[in-house]
């Protein structure tokens, strides 16, 4: 198919990588664009194409107890008005009381009056409720555009909002490094294949290279894994001792 320059820019935009290598890239995988930034990324081409899924969506996280909420909106004006924020406070709240179903019921029966009252259009992106453990606590970042809350088994309410804060800045996937998928695993090692494979390594020195590659991907995306963003010296898990990570959910717009 004939690959067009606003695509070729999308790409681009996305990923920072050359408009040639975009161009080739889109062209190899049909005009798909999540196809080819796999491309870009199996030939090293681009680190930024790790992140070329990230949202840029407007609106808010925000977090009450064990709840956890994502509104958007059409415009980061509104994400900042007094009435969207005051919403989506009282949406949290509702959900860490009544639960998850009774906060999409309550999102549905005063949708259309809030989309009158604040004038933009606003979609229940995401919502959320921890189980489990006894200690709980959460954040949400000083542009409300990032929320987490932890759930720890021992420890103190500090503990959960340091790791709260931790999360809102690393951005862990899963708790722990066993908690990734193999789907995830599987993806990661066809990209190193071709990777080695592009570098030239001999092939008998791949599986020992990507069992490394491997373990260091899946201790990056876990929080119990991760250097403590207060105190580098040691892991979450370290910082945490005897009390134990329960969960985590972080959304972010």
């Amino acid at each position: 198919m004939a690959i067009t320059a606003q695509q070729v820019k999308e790409l681009r935009d996305r990923t920072g990588v050359a408009m040639m290598a975009c161009k080739k890239a889109l062209e190899e995988s049909d005009g798909d664009i999540e196809k080819a930034i796999e491309i870009l990324r199996k030939r090293g081409e681009s680190k930024a194409a790790e992140k070329a899924t990230r949202s840029t969506s407007e609106g808010r996280v925000e977090v009450s107890g064990r709840a956890i909420v994502k509104i958007l909106c059409e415009t980061d004006f509104v994400g900042k008005n007094d009435k969207f924020i005051t919403f989506t406070k009282e949406l949290a709240k509702k959900i860490d009381k009544d639960g998850v179903v009774a906060g999409k019921e309550y999102f549905e029966s005063v949708k259309t009056d809030k989309i009158q009252e604040i004038g933009e259009n606003i979609v229940l992106d995401d919502i959320s409720l921890l189980e489990g453990g006894d200690i709980v606590s959460g954040y949400v970042h000083s542009n409300g555009k990032i929320g987490v809350v932890v759930v720890l088994e021992g420890g103190t309410e500090e503990n959960a909002k340091d790791l709260a804060m931790h999360a809102a800045a690393m951005n862990p996937s899963v708790a722990n490094p066993e908690d990734v998928s193999a789907e995830e695993i599987e993806k990661e090692k066809s990209i190193y294949q071709e990777q080695l494979k592009n570098e030239g390594k001999p092939e008998q020195l791949w599986e020992r290279i990507m069992e490394g590659k491997v373990k260091k991907f899946c201790a990056e995306r876990a929080l119990s894994s991760q250097s403590f963003v207060k105190d580098p010296s040691m892991t979450v898990a370290e910082f945490l001792g005897d009390a134990k990570l329960i969960g985590f959910i972080r959304m972010a717009i």
